[in-house]
């Protein structure tokens, strides 16, 4: 039956009006042959969408992490009986963004007091006092110590010493780094203040 369709002499026999006739039906044919296959060509199922945490680059939190630490002017000695023994300082820390906005972070804190020295590059002496590390790497305790009004830390450092000298206290921080040099390591800041018995 093809061959005899492509044999164009197989034609000859027939009137023309007939050939014509045949070869738009035959025409007909093939075009709707082939719009029937492009209507019903396999489907291609959709990309899955991407997850939202493959490739993400950690480094976009660089602005949000803590770049400076700074010691407010509230911090003070608080004494308790004797006016010349301290037995508490009173410490406020606010840790800065980029920006110079005040904010929260995991992090973990230390305390040091020296002796002040006036003629000293840095006025530290002899250091008096080491508190324990503050650990506020954990959600609920690193609230515990946020003052949200004053939009800094509050910490309340035991001690007894002599209110009547002056006193280097030093402040360090270690908290996360997402840069590439340090992300391991964490970033170290600190700070001092000298402290002086408010007379």
């Amino acid at each position: 039956m093809i061959l005899d369709v492509l044999n164009f002499s197989f034609y000859s026999k027939f009137p023309i009006k007939m050939k014509v006739a045949y070869f738009i039906s035959l025409a007909f044919f093939f075009v709707s042959l082939l719009l029937g296959v492009g209507c019903n060509s396999v489907p291609v199922a959709p990309k899955p969408p991407p997850e939202s945490n493959r490739g993400l680059d950690v480094s976009i939190y660089a602005s949000y992490v803590p770049v400076k630490l700074d010691i407010l002017p509230l911090t003070e000695f608080i004494t308790a009986g004797d006016a010349k023994r301290t037995s508490q300082i009173n410490l406020y820390v606010s840790l800065l963004d980029p920006f110079g906005s005040q904010i929260k972070s995991p992090s973990m804190f230390r305390f040091e007091l020296y002796e002040y020295v006036q003629y000293s590059i840095d006025h530290k002496g002899e250091r008096i006092v080491i508190w324990p590390d503050i650990d506020l790497t954990d959600p609920a305790k690193n609230n515990d110590y946020w003052r949200d009004f004053l939009r800094a830390y509050e910490f309340n450092l035991d001690c007894e010493i002599d209110t009547t000298r002056t006193y280097v206290l030093h402040v360090t921080c270690l908290c996360p780094d997402f840069g590439e040099l340090s992300r391991a390591a964490g970033r170290h800041l600190s700070s001092e203040v000298v402290l002086r018995h408010a007379k």
